[in-house]
């Protein structure tokens, strides 16, 4: 028989949000858009994603706020310490981004590139040898 995996978990800063996501994760990766760093305030934001059914809010979903951020996406956020935690988008309605900085400990893979590289900010330097995705959508592979 099997061995399922079992739900790795996460939450928000003050620890009012706790939900948990069971591999194996779709991916992970570094976003440089503004976006991402304006909402977390920070040169780029490592996300990874899980299909909806591989996804529980544990506890405090009531302390979840939702902001419309554009006209398909959504971002939530812990209302009580400010903590970013999820992104949902209408053109993947299947799977949900968390945020790996509010996981508890180490997924089960490594960010594998940079999305929206050419949007990223001036003043942050990249020296891994990750691909850097960008142009126009942010995910078209830019020239090393």
């Amino acid at each position: 028989m099997p061995h399922t995996p079992d739900p790795l978990p996460g939450s928000c800063l003050c620890g009012a949000v706790r939900f948990q996501a069971t591999p194996p994760t779709l991916w992970c990766a570094h976003c440089h858009c503004s976006m991402c760093r304006r909402s977390h305030g920070a040169g780029f934001v490592t996300w990874f994603a899980v299909p909806y059914a591989q996804f529980e809010i544990v506890e405090g979903a009531d302390a979840l706020v939702r902001h419309r951020s554009s006209d398909h996406a959504t971002r939530s956020f812990c209302g009580r310490c400010g903590s970013s935690l999820f992104f949902e988008t209408t053109q993947h309605p299947e799977k949900i981004d968390i945020v790996l900085a509010g996981m508890d400990g180490p997924i089960d893979r490594e960010p594998q590139l940079h999305a929206h590289f050419s949007d990223r900010a001036e003043w942050v330097e990249v020296h891994d040898s990750l691909p850097r995705l960008g142009g126009p959508s942010g995910l078209e592979p830019l020239d090393p």
